[in-house]
Parts: C-alpha cells; structure tokens; sequence
C-alpha cells in the first residue's frame, strides 16, 4: 500500500480498511448545537454493525467455499489430463 499526502493529509491507496462491527457500533460523534438525535445515530450504528458482520460472515464462506471449488478444479483437471493424454508413438 502507497502512502501519499493529498492536501495536508495522508491518503493511504489501495483497498480501504474494513470497518468492522464493532467499530460501528463504538463510534462516536462530536456533539453540535443543532445536532441529531443521539437514539436514532445508536439505532443506525447498530443496524450498520449488524449488516456488517453478516456481510464479513458471508464473505468469510464464500472464500471458503472458493477455495474447496479451486481445489476440487484442480484434482479434476490433474485426473483428466492423465486420463487424455495421447498414446505413445513408441507402442506402434
């Protein structure tokens, strides 16, 4: 990952971090004078949190299941190539 400064900042590139679950959940906010409704920004951080480790939890099994499809290819390709291949010229 390259780290480069936009402006003042640091702008890491590449892929952004994972927010967690538990991230959304503990965020905090500033306060302001006219500000929102403290419940409804808990409320909402809990809905993003949960939609969240649902997510990471299917990303999780599709990965898994990635895996053991690639594997599978390959043995099937491994059995299938040795079973293709073509007659020695030798045995004529």
């Amino acid at each position: 990952m390259t780290q480069v400064y936009r402006g003042g900042q640091l702008y890491v590139s590449g892929p952004p971090a994972r927010l967690t679950a538990h991230e959304a959940r503990i965020r905090v906010f500033d306060l302001r004078r006219r500000g929102v409704d403290p419940d409804q920004v808990r409320e909402f951080q809990a809905q993003v949190a949960d939609e969240l480790a649902d997510l990471h939890h299917w990303i999780r099994l599709l990965s898994e299941e990635n895996g053991r499809l690639r594997r599978a290819l390959r043995d099937w390709q491994t059995m299938h190539a040795r079973e293709c291949r073509p007659p020695d010229e030798g045995h004529r």
